[in-house]
């Protein structure tokens, strides 16, 4: 399998409702609780990717451009931008759409970098050499 293939195979795509009891007093998505969902399809991506123990190091930047209301559908996908030696670049992007309407934007997108591991915590090669 080419990197290219590798890369197309491990794209992630999660739904989710958003509840009342994830948003805040203005009752739309906390951010954290959308920066946790993100990290997650992040590390899923990357496990998928390599099937390697992964650590999150950073998020390198997360743009939160529209607000997500309870009551709305989310679409998160996770997308390996980079594939380093050790480590792996990996782009998420949060879609809302309300449930009963098919309209459906770009919500909030951010960028987290992950470094697979050995058995005791050192940095080894995504990509079998």
């Amino acid at each position: 399998m080419t990197l290219e293939e590798k890369i197309k195979q491990a794209e992630t795509s999660i739904f989710k409702a958003v509840f009342p009891n994830t948003t805040n007093h203005y009752d739309t998505l906390y951010g954290g609780t959308a920066m946790a969902l993100m990290d997650e399809v992040a590390f899923i991506t990357g496990t998928r990717f390599c099937r390697k123990r992964l650590v999150t190091v950073s998020s390198d930047r997360i743009d939160f451009t529209k607000p997500i209301p309870a009551g709305s559908i989310v679409e998160l996908i996770g997308k390996i931008d980079h594939v380093g030696r050790t480590s792996l670049k990996i782009s998420v992007e949060i879609f809302v759409e309300q449930m009963y309407d098919e309209h459906r934007e770009l919500a909030i997108r951010g960028t987290f970098t992950f470094v697979a591991i050995d058995q005791n915590k050192n940095p080894i090669p995504v990509l079998d050499e």
